[in-house]
């Protein structure tokens, strides 16, 4: 008797956008279902994995949740991926659904193609793709070029590329949707909201269906159900790359663009005081992603810090486990000409 495929769920998204809240929110509601968890970071320190180990929802244990931290999802698929999918699939105990959370500079086209590899296709399928998006950030402006003063400059330099690597990943992203969650729609009003989905729409000419969210609260069924079987259609939602590789143009998605470094100190004594020094160094390095944990002296529990852009989440989410090394440790992602070494000692004085 032929098994019935696994339906696998990829989760996209640019960074911060509110995946993992979002994956974190669906594993503590699933209503029974046991989910077997991808999850794909760009940088060395494995920081969602963590938050969602320690979520302590039944529908995905520890043995469920799998870490790729050797690089950009998309860029591994062949060493990473299709390894890591097999050994899934040999359990005795097969999982009833599997999400896949990439990394916010993955692009979702590669990896979606990947199910269509013989020893994945008879077994699983692409239940459907859902991108996040984070709606203040949109509402700023962050994935729009001043396309008049490109324009301009155009007239000076024909070859110059018209788009930033944060508006074709925002794109290619968008375009691999089958579902579209507009998250974060708390921080901004009806105008800025209205704004945003006329701004998406205007970037895709498919047109998937596009939900609003706060802080990642979306239900279960319906992030997955879905159905779509979105492997036989991932063809026909080329990212920029693949055009441009059609068009016999020179384009490799390798992340030159960004660059990413970990920080490790020591006890923040005062983390009001840290933050709000970090906002500053944020703003003056063009930091896009900084995100880890914090040792505060007399605290049980490690504080989680979440910054995208300027703006910084943080709040105490679990206690230090029992022969675990004490310390404060960031992961920082930034274009690939920020100065490595002018924020690492910019984090270290906002610390001390």
């Amino acid at each position: 008797m032929l098994q019935q495929k696994i339906p696998a769920t990829v989760i996209t998204g640019f960074l911060g956008a509110g995946k993992t809240t979002m994956i974190r929110n669906l594993l503590q509601n699933a209503n029974g279902k046991r989910i077997a968890l991808i999850i794909n970071e760009f940088g060395d320190l494995g920081v969602d994995g963590d938050v969602l180990k320690g979520c302590g929802a039944e529908a995905c244990s520890e043995d469920d949740i799998i870490e790729l931290t050797n690089g950009c999802i998309c860029c591994t698929v062949a060493d990473d991926f299709i390894p890591t999918m097999s050994k899934l699939l040999e359990r005795e105990n097969r999982p009833d659904h599997i999400v896949i959370e990439t990394s916010g500079l993955a692009l979702p086209q590669p990896l979606v193609a990947a199910f269509n590899w013989p020893e994945i296709k008879t077994q699983v399928t692409v239940d459907g793709v859902v991108t996040v998006v984070d709606s203040a950030a949109v509402a700023a402006g962050r994935f729009a070029d001043d396309h008049d003063k490109v324009d301009a400059l155009r007239i000076e330099d024909e070859n110059l590329d018209h788009e930033s690597p944060l508006e074709e990943l925002f794109e290619d992203q968008l375009t691999a949707a089958d579902l579209i969650v507009l998250n974060k729609t708390d921080l901004i009003d009806a105008a800025g909201l209205k704004m945003v989905r006329e701004e998406v729409a205007s970037r895709i000419a498919r047109k998937p269906a596009m939900i609003e969210a706060k802080n990642g609260d979306v239900a279960a069924a319906v992030l997955l159900g879905l159905g779509i079987g979105t492997e036989e259609d991932i063809a026909n939602r080329k990212s920029h790359h693949e055009l441009e590789h059609e068009n016999g143009e020179e384009h490799d998605h390798d992340h030159d663009e960004f660059d990413s470094f970990v920080v490790e100190l020591g006890p923040v004594a005062d983390p009001a005081v840290f933050i709000e020094r970090l906002k500053g160094v944020i703003t003056e390095h063009d930091v896009l992603r900084l995100k880890g944990f914090a040792d505060v002296p007399g605290k049980p529990m490690r504080l989680l810090i979440q910054a995208v852009g300027s703006r910084i989440d943080q709040y105490f989410e679990r206690a230090w486990q029992s022969g675990e090394t004490r310390g404060t440790r960031l992961v920082v992602i930034g274009l690939h000409d920020m100065d490595e070494t002018a924020v690492r000692a910019a984090i270290a004085a906002a610390a001390a």
